[in-house]
């Protein structure tokens, strides 16, 4: 394997242009070697202005080039497992914007597309990669709360643009797919297990039929350390916001950015160890700024160099799926439903 591990990119996505081509391009083991669009133009125009080698005007092409190691893919939703799986098929490793597929069982294809092709598939959840998340998963192993008790997440931001991406229900949008998944992984992340059933309320858009509003109960039964429940609400349509506590028998974490950190400030984590209502007994961990999607595109490339795990492999992201699946049959049931991963 070369020095770097070589990306290729599907699509001129906002994500990709903005965000984390940028961000690859700085790495350590990561580099941006070709770009595609269906749009031969738009192709060089992106690749010209970010200095990208390479402009393809198909992805077939872009997976023809035996000097691409990677496939980055930000295509829209319904693209992700298709595309994935071309891109694995042509001996390409895979980090893949979230979430990952449109359903659990759709997820479930690219498990035996992964054991034919022997490559690495990641969903792109660039928190897994960042300091603060590692941190806290360390604080909770060594029981700095006490016993993990009930996940807080919220994740919000106001978009009523119906030409956006986001808003267009043919493209996977609504805020569930676009940014509920996060609060699902972080509650996931904390509790280190599924939950075993899920009640959902939606609230959807009259015109552009995405959901606007969804909250979600997500029971996570009683592991070895007692019981956990989360709860967890995002819109698209309520002022932007976002927050993440973990609150255990002994104190709580609070994530003051946990999702969008500005990669030239620090993040930072408040440690509540008394529970006094006046805050004298929390405690703030500062973590160095630090661009996400280059450590998430470092820790995929390590993973395929040392052939280790990836930061989010395919089981972890079929388990997101299911809860996302059980929270749109709950709104639909008014019912408990139960994650089917």
């Amino acid at each position: 394997m070369p020095a770097k591990l070589r990306f290729g990119v599907l699509s001129t996505a906002n994500i990709g242009l903005k965000k984390v081509i940028p961000a690859m391009q700085q790495g350590e083991f990561t580099t941006v070697v070709s770009i595609a669009s269906r749009n031969l133009a738009t192709a060089r125009e992106a690749a010209k202005k970010l200095g990208i080698p390479t402009a393809y005007g198909s992805y077939e092409e872009l997976l023809a080039d035996p000097s691409v190691d990677a496939i980055y893919n930000p295509l829209p939703n319904p693209l992700h497992v298709p595309w994935t799986a071309k891109a694995a098929e042509a001996g390409k490793h895979v980090l893949c914007e979230k979430p990952l597929s449109m359903t659990a069982a759709e997820a479930k294809t690219l498990l035996q597309v992964r054991a034919r092709t022997g490559v690495k598939i990641c969903e792109a959840f660039m928190i897994r990669s960042a300091a603060q998340w590692l941190r806290v998963r360390e604080l909770l192993g060594q029981g700095r709360i006490g016993e993990l008790r009930a996940v807080n997440a919220h994740f919000s931001y106001f978009n009523v643009n119906p030409g956006n991406i986001r808003n267009k229900v043919e493209t996977g949008g609504g805020g569930v797919y676009d940014i509920g998944c996060y609060c699902i992984q972080a509650a996931r992340y904390g509790f280190g297990r599924e939950p075993r059933r899920v009640v959902a309320l939606i609230d959807r858009d009259k015109q552009m039929k995405t959901d606007r509003l969804a909250s979600a109960i997500l029971d996570f039964g009683t592991g070895d350390s007692g019981p956990g429940h989360a709860i967890l609400t995002c819109s698209t349509q309520t002022i932007g916001y976002q927050r993440v506590h973990f609150i255990g028998t002994n104190g709580r974490i609070e994530l003051e950015i946990p999702f969008n950190t500005f990669p030239d400030r620090p993040a930072r984590i408040l440690i509540d160890a008394t529970g006094d209502l006046t805050f004298s007994g929390i405690t703030t961990e500062t973590f160095a700024a630090a661009d996400q999607y280059t450590l998430q595109g470092d820790a995929f490339a390590r993973a395929v160099r040392d052939n280790t795990e990836v930061p989010v492999p395919l089981e972890d992201s079929i388990g997101n799926m299911a809860v996302i699946d059980a929270i749109f049959r709950s709104a639909i049931s008014g019912q408990w439903e139960r994650p089917e991963a």
